[in-house]
């Protein structure tokens, strides 16, 4: 039953995205907007982390409980949560439309730069936070939800012009 809520889930978030991104004139890219989250990769771990739990911690069990449910290959929450990190940090870098794709760590000392997002991109991101938003919530909670995570949020300064400026100009002025 859990597979069929997280499929659910992913077809209606897609399909919010796609009507956003036609909208915008993406429609390809609505199209296969989250598609590596059908990937196992991304599935499973995804689905153990938000529809299987809950699942016990290996730090709160001992001895024979701990034997018994490693035999019945029961999954620990450490696990799931190690899993589910991997499967997100998998897909940011594999989708574009995430900003964290767009952060580019040097390889030595603590460097970090941060690349301009290309409109279309922009675009994608804006309509995959409407998409959560009425796929989890039955509405779009966009504006409210920047204005709350905007400082958490790393863009380059001409990227955040276009995401406030795009926001803003589909809800209200900052």
């Amino acid at each position: 039953m859990k597979y069929f809520k997280y499929l659910k889930y992913i077809l209606k978030h897609k399909w919010f995205v796609f009507v956003e991104c036609c909208k915008r004139g993406h429609p390809i890219l609505g199209l296969f907007h989250d598609i590596s989250k059908l990937l196992p990769s991304e599935f499973f771990p995804y689905l153990e982390y938000f529809y299987g739990g809950p699942h016990p911690k290996l730090s709160e069990t001992f001895g024979d409980k701990r034997n018994e449910l490693l035999i019945h290959n029961v999954k620990f929450q450490e696990e799931v949560d190690i899993d589910f990190d991997l499967a997100w940090l998998y897909h940011q870098h594999k989708n574009p439309h995430h900003w964290q794709y767009w952060i580019l760590r040097e390889d030595y000392g603590k460097e970090v730069k941060v690349l301009e997002m290309p409109i279309k991109y922009i675009d994608e991101m804006i309509s995959d936070w409407i998409g959560a938003g009425k796929a989890i919530y039955g509405k779009d909670n966009t504006l409210k939800w920047y204005k709350k995570n905007k400082d958490h949020i790393i863009l380059h300064p001409t990227t955040r012009k276009w995401v406030e400026y795009k926001i803003g100009a589909e809800n209200e002025r900052f």
